[in-house]
């Protein structure tokens, strides 16, 4: 069984924080670091953030992350040798975020196989429309065991909603709000009210919330609808002023 799936069903009542961080930031090799000190530190689960020159969804700390990533020399092949023995200390799921350009370029098939080879969980792809991948990239990813992670957000229709259910296979990223990642400080009436709607829809796949996650505070409402939530810009922040070494502090401050 894929270890998103494993770690899904391994407690039904225990709430999941998933952190992101951008690969080869602050460093160019203080990835693997951040992920072992990431996993001691409680973290469930883990988005590494293949950095790209033109991150759309991204807000401003985030893609000032990837700028400097990129300028330290972050590509997808150093990435893979990177992590190429990451699972020898690792052992919760693991994921990449990144936009489709790169992946295509790598080779949609080949990046998959890659991260088959590595011990790659997942990818979420936030540019790959959800029609594509069904018709023309499914397949691919099913022969890896590679789970393809889609995103919601409020706008998106209940019909959408039940369509992207029936063709995920671990979880849904639920992103809090339309804005851009980073943008936003707590969670008011009109967020609450979507994530009650989306609880009440009894989907086949957990949902985990995204966007506007930086504290315990907004951890505890985000899961309190949902299996779990993501931090992304928070925990960057974090790198950004403490560097690599307040890691398990952060997440602490999280999670108690």
């Amino acid at each position: 069984m894929n270890r998103i799936n494993q770690k899904l069903q391994e407690n039904n009542s225990e709430k999941l924080l998933s952190i992101y961080f951008t690969a080869g930031y602050p460093n160019l090799n203080d990835t693997t670091t951040i992920i072992q000190d990431l996993e001691k530190g409680g973290v469930g689960m883990i988005e590494i953030g293949l950095p790209f020159s033109d991150p759309l969804a991204d807000g401003p700390t985030i893609q000032a992350s990837s700028t400097q990533a990129l300028k330290n020399g972050m590509t997808t092949e150093v990435l893979f040798d990177q992590l190429k023995d990451i699972r020898k200390t690792v052992n919760i799921p693991l994921v990449i975020m990144g936009y489709f350009n790169p992946i295509m370029q790598f080779g949609v098939e080949a990046f998959c196989k890659k991260c088959k080879e590595i011990g790659i969980d997942g990818l979420i792809i936030p540019d790959l429309p959800v029609d594509v991948f069904n018709d023309q990239y499914k397949s691919i990813f099913e022969k890896y065991d590679i789970i393809n992670v889609f995103l919601i957000t409020p706008q998106t229709s209940e019909d959408r909603v039940r369509f992207i259910d029936s063709i995920s296979k671990g979880f849904i990223y639920m992103v809090s709000s339309a804005s851009v990642t980073g943008s936003s400080s707590g969670f008011g009436d009109t967020q609450t009210d979507y994530f009650k709607r989306i609880a009440k829809m009894n989907l086949k796949n957990p949902q985990v919330i995204g966007f506007g996650i930086s504290d315990h505070e907004t951890y505890i409402q985000a899961t309190k609808y949902a299996k779990g939530a993501i931090i992304g810009s928070a925990f960057i922040k974090n790198l950004s002023k403490n560097g690599v070494d307040n890691t398990a502090r952060f997440i602490h401050s999280i999670l108690n």
